[in-house]
Protein backbone atom coordinates (compact mmCIF):
# COMPACT_ATOMS: atom_id res chain seq x y z
CA UNK A 1 0.00 0.00 0.00
CA UNK A 2 2.98 2.37 -0.23
CA UNK A 3 1.94 3.92 -3.44
CA UNK A 4 -1.80 4.17 -2.57
CA UNK A 5 -3.81 6.87 -4.02
CA UNK A 6 -4.78 9.78 -1.66
CA UNK A 7 -8.09 12.27 -2.31
CA UNK A 8 -9.44 14.60 -0.03
CA UNK A 9 -13.17 15.05 0.20
CA UNK A 10 -15.54 17.19 1.94
CA UNK A 11 -18.54 14.89 2.67
CA UNK A 12 -17.83 11.28 2.14
CA UNK A 13 -21.26 8.65 1.92
CA UNK A 14 -20.55 5.09 2.51
CA UNK A 15 -23.34 3.19 0.65
CA UNK A 16 -26.17 3.53 -1.51
CA UNK A 17 -29.94 1.95 -0.82
CA UNK A 18 -32.70 4.71 -0.44
CA UNK A 19 -29.99 5.83 2.65
CA UNK A 20 -27.17 6.73 0.71
CA UNK A 21 -28.62 8.38 -2.43
CA UNK A 22 -31.01 10.77 0.07
CA UNK A 23 -28.04 11.71 2.01
CA UNK A 24 -25.96 12.37 -1.66
CA UNK A 25 -29.15 14.24 -2.63
CA UNK A 26 -29.05 16.93 0.57
CA UNK A 27 -25.61 16.85 0.66
CA UNK A 28 -25.09 18.26 -2.99
CA UNK A 29 -28.27 20.72 -2.42
CA UNK A 30 -25.99 21.70 0.59
CA UNK A 31 -22.90 22.45 -1.66
CA UNK A 32 -21.17 19.73 0.51
CA UNK A 33 -19.83 18.10 -2.90
CA UNK A 34 -20.65 14.58 -1.91
CA UNK A 35 -18.63 11.81 -3.04
CA UNK A 36 -20.53 8.60 -2.62
CA UNK A 37 -19.03 4.83 -2.90
CA UNK A 38 -22.02 2.64 -3.82
CA UNK A 39 -20.76 -0.57 -2.27
CA UNK A 40 -20.66 -4.14 -2.70
CA UNK A 41 -24.46 -3.69 -3.64
CA UNK A 42 -25.28 -0.49 -5.58
CA UNK A 43 -28.72 -0.03 -4.60
CA UNK A 44 -28.52 -2.10 -1.58
CA UNK A 45 -31.48 -4.62 -0.59
CA UNK A 46 -34.09 -3.18 -2.46
CA UNK A 47 -31.72 -4.22 -6.18
CA UNK A 48 -33.50 -7.86 -5.28
CA UNK A 49 -37.14 -7.18 -4.71
CA UNK A 50 -39.56 -6.51 -7.36
CA UNK A 51 -42.31 -4.57 -6.98
CA UNK A 52 -42.38 -2.21 -4.54
CA UNK A 53 -45.93 -0.96 -3.31
CA UNK A 54 -45.39 1.19 -0.17
CA UNK A 55 -43.42 3.46 -1.29
CA UNK A 56 -45.28 7.09 -1.55
CA UNK A 57 -45.10 8.82 -4.55
CA UNK A 58 -45.38 5.92 -7.22
CA UNK A 59 -49.32 5.28 -7.24
CA UNK A 60 -48.72 1.83 -9.54
CA UNK A 61 -46.03 0.74 -7.49
CA UNK A 62 -42.07 0.29 -9.13
CA UNK A 63 -39.60 -2.11 -9.51
CA UNK A 64 -36.95 -2.24 -6.68
CA UNK A 65 -34.24 -1.59 -9.01
CA UNK A 66 -35.62 1.14 -11.33
CA UNK A 67 -36.49 3.13 -8.48
CA UNK A 68 -33.01 3.06 -6.68
CA UNK A 69 -31.78 3.89 -10.72
CA UNK A 70 -34.19 7.28 -10.06
CA UNK A 71 -32.44 7.63 -6.67
CA UNK A 72 -29.38 7.60 -8.31
CA UNK A 73 -30.19 9.83 -10.74
CA UNK A 74 -31.48 12.07 -8.62
CA UNK A 75 -28.61 12.73 -6.44
CA UNK A 76 -26.27 12.79 -10.03
CA UNK A 77 -28.20 15.43 -11.61
CA UNK A 78 -27.79 17.12 -7.93
CA UNK A 79 -24.10 16.99 -8.55
CA UNK A 80 -23.19 14.15 -6.41
CA UNK A 81 -20.15 12.23 -7.53
CA UNK A 82 -21.19 8.69 -7.45
CA UNK A 83 -18.22 5.85 -7.73
CA UNK A 84 -18.12 2.01 -7.78
CA UNK A 85 -16.22 1.08 -4.97
CA UNK A 86 -15.98 -0.61 -1.43
CA UNK A 87 -14.90 0.57 1.89
CA UNK A 88 -12.31 -1.69 3.07
CA UNK A 89 -11.00 0.07 6.29
CA UNK A 90 -11.17 3.08 8.01
CA UNK A 91 -9.25 5.55 11.15
CA UNK A 92 -10.90 7.71 13.10
CA UNK A 93 -8.83 8.39 15.03
CA UNK A 94 -8.21 11.51 13.95
CA UNK A 95 -9.42 14.74 11.40
CA UNK A 96 -9.65 14.18 8.86
CA UNK A 97 -10.83 10.63 8.70
CA UNK A 98 -9.09 8.04 6.36
CA UNK A 99 -11.41 5.44 4.39
CA UNK A 100 -9.46 3.05 2.27
CA UNK A 101 -11.76 2.15 -0.94
CA UNK A 102 -10.92 -1.33 -2.37
CA UNK A 103 -7.70 -1.44 -0.43
CA UNK A 104 -6.09 0.54 -2.68
CA UNK A 105 -7.04 4.14 -2.62
CA UNK A 106 -7.17 6.56 0.24
CA UNK A 107 -10.09 9.18 0.96
CA UNK A 108 -9.66 11.93 3.67
CA UNK A 109 -13.05 13.27 4.82
CA UNK A 110 -14.28 16.01 6.80
CA UNK A 111 -17.39 14.47 7.15
CA UNK A 112 -18.36 10.60 6.86
CA UNK A 113 -22.27 9.24 6.73
CA UNK A 114 -22.22 5.48 6.82
CA UNK A 115 -25.11 4.20 5.23
CA UNK A 116 -23.99 0.44 4.55
CA UNK A 117 -27.25 -1.43 5.08
CA UNK A 118 -27.95 -4.45 6.79
CA UNK A 119 -28.26 -8.25 4.75
CA UNK A 120 -31.01 -10.45 5.13
CA UNK A 121 -29.58 -13.97 6.75
CA UNK A 122 -30.81 -16.70 3.77
CA UNK A 123 -30.98 -19.98 4.56
CA UNK A 124 -28.62 -21.26 1.78
CA UNK A 125 -30.95 -23.05 -0.53
CA UNK A 126 -30.21 -22.86 -4.15
CA UNK A 127 -33.77 -22.94 -4.56
CA UNK A 128 -34.20 -19.84 -2.55
CA UNK A 129 -32.05 -17.40 -4.15
CA UNK A 130 -33.86 -18.88 -7.77
CA UNK A 131 -36.82 -17.82 -6.71
CA UNK A 132 -35.84 -14.60 -4.60
CA UNK A 133 -38.33 -11.92 -5.84
CA UNK A 134 -40.76 -14.75 -7.80
CA UNK A 135 -42.44 -15.65 -4.09
CA UNK A 136 -39.13 -16.39 -1.76
CA UNK A 137 -39.12 -12.77 0.23
CA UNK A 138 -37.14 -11.77 3.43
CA UNK A 139 -39.74 -8.96 3.99
CA UNK A 140 -43.32 -9.61 4.80
CA UNK A 141 -44.31 -5.93 5.58
CA UNK A 142 -42.78 -5.58 1.81
CA UNK A 143 -44.64 -8.20 -0.31
CA UNK A 144 -47.16 -10.08 2.32
CA UNK A 145 -49.82 -7.75 0.58
CA UNK A 146 -49.20 -9.78 -3.10
CA UNK A 147 -50.50 -13.11 -0.89
CA UNK A 148 -53.66 -12.03 -0.01
CA UNK A 149 -56.06 -15.20 0.51
CA UNK A 150 -53.15 -17.16 -0.10
CA UNK A 151 -50.98 -20.08 1.54
CA UNK A 152 -47.86 -18.92 2.50
CA UNK A 153 -44.56 -20.61 4.71
CA UNK A 154 -42.81 -18.51 6.85
CA UNK A 155 -39.03 -20.16 8.55
CA UNK A 156 -37.81 -18.36 11.95
CA UNK A 157 -38.33 -18.78 15.16
CA UNK A 158 -37.10 -14.69 17.07
CA UNK A 159 -39.49 -12.04 17.19
CA UNK A 160 -38.98 -10.58 14.08
CA UNK A 161 -40.28 -14.28 12.66
CA UNK A 162 -43.32 -14.03 14.80
CA UNK A 163 -44.13 -10.79 14.05
CA UNK A 164 -43.96 -10.86 10.57
CA UNK A 165 -46.29 -14.10 10.85
CA UNK A 166 -48.99 -12.28 12.76
CA UNK A 167 -48.73 -9.54 9.81
CA UNK A 168 -49.32 -12.45 7.47
CA UNK A 169 -52.11 -13.95 8.83
CA UNK A 170 -53.95 -10.67 8.84
CA UNK A 171 -53.91 -10.73 4.62
CA UNK A 172 -53.29 -14.90 4.09
CA UNK A 173 -55.27 -18.04 4.72
CA UNK A 174 -53.03 -20.07 6.81
CA UNK A 175 -49.78 -19.24 7.73
CA UNK A 176 -47.62 -22.62 7.77
CA UNK A 177 -44.07 -20.88 10.33
CA UNK A 178 -41.09 -23.38 10.67
CA UNK A 179 -39.20 -23.75 13.71
CA UNK A 180 -35.96 -26.02 13.99
CA UNK A 181 -36.21 -26.49 17.46
CA UNK A 182 -38.75 -27.62 19.93
CA UNK A 183 -39.99 -23.71 20.72
CA UNK A 184 -39.59 -20.56 19.67
CA UNK A 185 -37.22 -17.86 20.46
CA UNK A 186 -39.27 -15.30 20.07
CA UNK A 187 -40.51 -13.10 23.75
CA UNK A 188 -43.24 -15.17 25.99
CA UNK A 189 -45.56 -12.28 25.07
CA UNK A 190 -45.02 -12.66 20.80
CA UNK A 191 -45.09 -16.31 21.15
CA UNK A 192 -48.53 -16.55 22.84
CA UNK A 193 -49.99 -14.15 20.16
CA UNK A 194 -48.60 -16.63 17.72
CA UNK A 195 -49.44 -19.92 19.32
CA UNK A 196 -53.23 -17.79 19.65
CA UNK A 197 -53.88 -17.40 16.21
CA UNK A 198 -55.61 -19.93 14.41
CA UNK A 199 -54.70 -19.45 11.04
CA UNK A 200 -51.42 -19.96 12.24
CA UNK A 201 -50.18 -23.28 11.86
CA UNK A 202 -46.71 -24.42 13.59
CA UNK A 203 -43.79 -27.19 12.52
CA UNK A 204 -42.02 -27.35 15.30
CA UNK A 205 -37.94 -29.43 14.79
CA UNK A 206 -38.57 -29.21 11.48
CA UNK A 207 -36.33 -27.30 8.73
CA UNK A 208 -36.31 -26.28 5.32
CA UNK A 209 -35.21 -29.02 3.13
CA UNK A 210 -36.20 -27.13 -0.01
CA UNK A 211 -38.13 -24.49 -1.65
CA UNK A 212 -40.38 -26.12 -4.74
CA UNK A 213 -41.29 -24.52 -8.01
CA UNK A 214 -40.14 -23.82 -11.59
CA UNK A 215 -40.70 -20.30 -11.87
CA UNK A 216 -42.59 -19.64 -8.77
CA UNK A 217 -43.02 -21.01 -5.74
CA UNK A 218 -45.66 -23.70 -5.50
CA UNK A 219 -44.52 -25.55 -2.07
CA UNK A 220 -42.22 -25.83 0.35
CA UNK A 221 -40.92 -29.18 1.81
CA UNK A 222 -39.61 -29.48 5.06
CA UNK A 223 -38.10 -32.21 7.40
CA UNK A 224 -38.65 -33.30 11.04
CA UNK A 225 -35.46 -32.88 12.87
CA UNK A 226 -36.42 -35.91 15.18
CA UNK A 227 -37.95 -38.61 12.09
CA UNK A 228 -36.13 -37.18 9.27
CA UNK A 229 -39.85 -37.20 7.44
CA UNK A 230 -39.75 -34.99 4.53
CA UNK A 231 -43.24 -33.29 3.72
CA UNK A 232 -44.17 -30.81 1.16
CA UNK A 233 -46.62 -28.04 2.18
CA UNK A 234 -48.40 -26.17 -0.68
CA UNK A 235 -47.27 -21.95 -0.30
CA UNK A 236 -47.22 -19.35 -3.16
CA UNK A 237 -44.99 -17.67 -0.93
CA UNK A 238 -42.14 -18.64 1.44
CA UNK A 239 -40.94 -15.96 3.86
CA UNK A 240 -36.90 -15.63 5.43
CA UNK A 241 -37.69 -14.42 8.87
CA UNK A 242 -34.09 -15.85 10.38
CA UNK A 243 -32.89 -12.40 11.51
CA UNK A 244 -30.44 -9.14 9.36
CA UNK A 245 -27.38 -8.78 9.48
CA UNK A 246 -25.83 -5.41 9.88
CA UNK A 247 -23.05 -4.60 7.05
CA UNK A 248 -20.77 -2.80 9.85
CA UNK A 249 -17.77 -5.00 10.55
CA UNK A 250 -15.12 -2.36 8.93
CA UNK A 251 -15.93 0.56 11.58
CA UNK A 252 -15.88 -2.24 14.82
CA UNK A 253 -13.59 -0.50 16.92
CA UNK A 254 -14.32 2.69 15.92
CA UNK A 255 -17.95 3.45 16.05
CA UNK A 256 -20.63 2.43 19.25
CA UNK A 257 -22.38 -1.08 18.67
CA UNK A 258 -25.21 -3.07 19.99
CA UNK A 259 -24.46 -6.96 20.81
CA UNK A 260 -26.04 -7.03 16.71
CA UNK A 261 -23.61 -5.02 15.29
CA UNK A 262 -26.50 -2.27 14.81
CA UNK A 263 -24.48 1.49 15.24
CA UNK A 264 -25.38 2.89 18.15
CA UNK A 265 -27.09 6.97 16.96
CA UNK A 266 -27.72 9.76 19.45
CA UNK A 267 -32.00 9.64 19.67
CA UNK A 268 -33.32 11.70 17.50
CA UNK A 269 -30.01 12.21 15.32
CA UNK A 270 -28.16 10.15 12.59
CA UNK A 271 -24.84 11.47 15.40
CA UNK A 272 -22.73 8.28 16.25
CA UNK A 273 -19.97 8.41 19.00
CA UNK A 274 -17.57 10.03 16.88
CA UNK A 275 -17.79 13.86 15.90
CA UNK A 276 -18.47 14.33 12.37
CA UNK A 277 -19.34 10.83 11.42
CA UNK A 278 -23.36 10.18 10.97
CA UNK A 279 -25.17 6.73 10.46
CA UNK A 280 -28.40 6.52 8.60
CA UNK A 281 -30.65 3.55 7.20
CA UNK A 282 -30.64 -0.03 8.20
CA UNK A 283 -26.83 -0.47 9.73
CA UNK A 284 -28.58 1.70 12.27
CA UNK A 285 -32.28 0.63 12.08
CA UNK A 286 -33.02 -2.72 13.07
CA UNK A 287 -37.06 -1.90 14.13
CA UNK A 288 -38.50 -0.43 10.73
CA UNK A 289 -35.97 -1.33 8.35
CA UNK A 290 -37.97 0.27 5.34
CA UNK A 291 -36.95 2.56 2.26
CA UNK A 292 -38.65 5.21 3.18
CA UNK A 293 -37.75 5.38 7.10
CA UNK A 294 -33.71 4.83 5.44
CA UNK A 295 -34.34 7.72 3.33
CA UNK A 296 -35.66 10.32 6.33
CA UNK A 297 -32.65 9.04 7.83
CA UNK A 298 -30.69 9.69 5.08
CA UNK A 299 -31.64 13.13 5.20
CA UNK A 300 -30.95 13.47 8.43
CA UNK A 301 -27.59 12.34 8.25
CA UNK A 302 -27.20 15.36 5.90
CA UNK A 303 -28.67 17.94 7.89
CA UNK A 304 -26.81 16.56 10.48
CA UNK A 305 -23.19 16.69 8.31
CA UNK A 306 -23.73 20.13 6.81
CA UNK A 307 -24.18 21.32 10.54
CA UNK A 308 -21.12 19.88 11.93
CA UNK A 309 -19.51 21.12 9.02
CA UNK A 310 -20.91 24.93 9.34
CA UNK A 311 -20.00 24.95 13.18
CA UNK A 312 -16.31 23.76 12.42
CA UNK A 313 -16.09 26.12 9.81
CA UNK A 314 -15.33 23.89 7.23
CA UNK A 315 -18.40 24.64 4.86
Amino acid sequence: MANTETEKVHCLIIGSGPAGYTAAIYASRANLKPVLYQGIQPGGQLTITTEVENYPGYPDGIQGPEMMVHFEKQAVRMGADIRYGLATKVDFSQQPYRIWIDDEKEILADAVIISTGASAKWLGLESEQRLNGYGVSACAVCDGFFFRGKEVGIVGAGDTAAEEALYLSKLCTTVHMIVRKDKMRASMVMQERVLNTPNIKIYFNSETDEVLGENKVEAVRIKNNQTGEKQDIPVTGFFIAIGHQPNSDIFKGWIDMDEAGYIKTIPGTSKTNIEGVFASGDVQDKIYRQAVTAAGSGCMAALDAERYLGAKGLH
